[in-house]
């Protein structure tokens, strides 16, 4: 692998996954992982512009950026790029009216959105409302429609909370696609067109930025497709295996988030 100097060379903006990153979710809200308040504080400190790129779907926006900023963190709403408030755009822009398979704590990003007569599914991170029930409804309505329309909130396997992995949407959306034999529509990472939203917000280019994330195949793969480059951190759901991954490598990997400021403020911007 080349020397950091040259991996990092010409890097003017980070984008900063959340969970597994800077923190752990579960009871009580979850746990700063350690060093990650004071590496976000250094790099908002820096001349590199900074950016959350998060496929949280079982919090509102709102709802992430307080409990961060209780856990510590400098953050804003309008620092993140959050799938709920980019699918709801899409809704509009293209007269989509939902059936919601999703967590009652993310529900309120979609008060605005017209959900009589469902012309499309919605799923996101639903939790324990992921039961038969539930996703049989879900099934029935797009098997009712001549054009089914299944859009997924990320598509990410499984995420870490403090009790251990916990299975993510990205399972329950294929089933509904084997079940159907549709193909969902992904807003979230990995989707293209999620990261070149976060970027246009940042104002800089895919070669100008870098991707921090706990997720080989949704953060560091997803970037490297749309010209970024992407360090995997070894927090959060990171496995060994990943580092050897048959078809996603790293431009780099680390031990945390803190490692990652430290070699950026080094080399980056150079």
């Amino acid at each position: 692998m080349a020397a950091w100097g040259e991996r990092l060379a010409g890097v003017r903006g980070v984008l900063l996954d959340i969970s597994g990153v800077l923190y752990d979710s579960g009871e009580g809200g979850g746990v700063p992982i350690a060093g990650s308040v004071e590496a976000v504080a250094r790099l908002k400190r820096s001349r590199l512009k900074v950016r959350f790129c998060t496929n949280e779907s079982q919090k509102s926006r709102g709802h992430l950026v307080g409990l961060l900023r209780h856990l510590g963190y400098d953050i804003s709403e309008g620092e993140v790029t959050a799938p709920a408030p980019a699918a709801c755009l899409i809704l509009r822009e293209r007269g989509l009216r939902p059936h919601l398979l999703v967590h009652d704590g993310v529900r309120s990003e979609f008060a605005q959105v017209d959900t009589s007569n469902p012309n499309c599914v919605v799923i996101a991170d639903a939790g324990e409302s992921f039961s038969y029930q539930n996703m049989n409804k879900a099934f029935q309505v797009l098997m009712e429609l001549e054009n089914p329309v299944l859009i997924s909130l990320g598509r990410g396997r499984y995420y870490k909370e403090t009790s251990g992995l916990m299975l993510d949407v990205g399972a329950y959306t294929k089933a509904l696609e084997y079940a159907c034999g549709i193909k969902a529509e992904v807003v979230g990472k990995p989707s293209p067109e999620f990261f070149k939203s976060a970027l246009q917000q940042m104002g800089v280019e895919a070669h100008q930025a870098v991707m921090i994330g706990d997720d080989i195949v949704g953060d560091v793969g997803g970037a490297q497709r749309c010209g970024m480059r992407a360090l995997q951190v070894r927090t959060g759901k990171f496995r060994p295996s990943d580092e050897r991954h048959p078809e996603v490598k790293a431009d780099g990997y680390v031990d945390n988030l803190a490692e990652a400021v430290d070699l950026l403020l080094q080399h980056a911007d150079k």
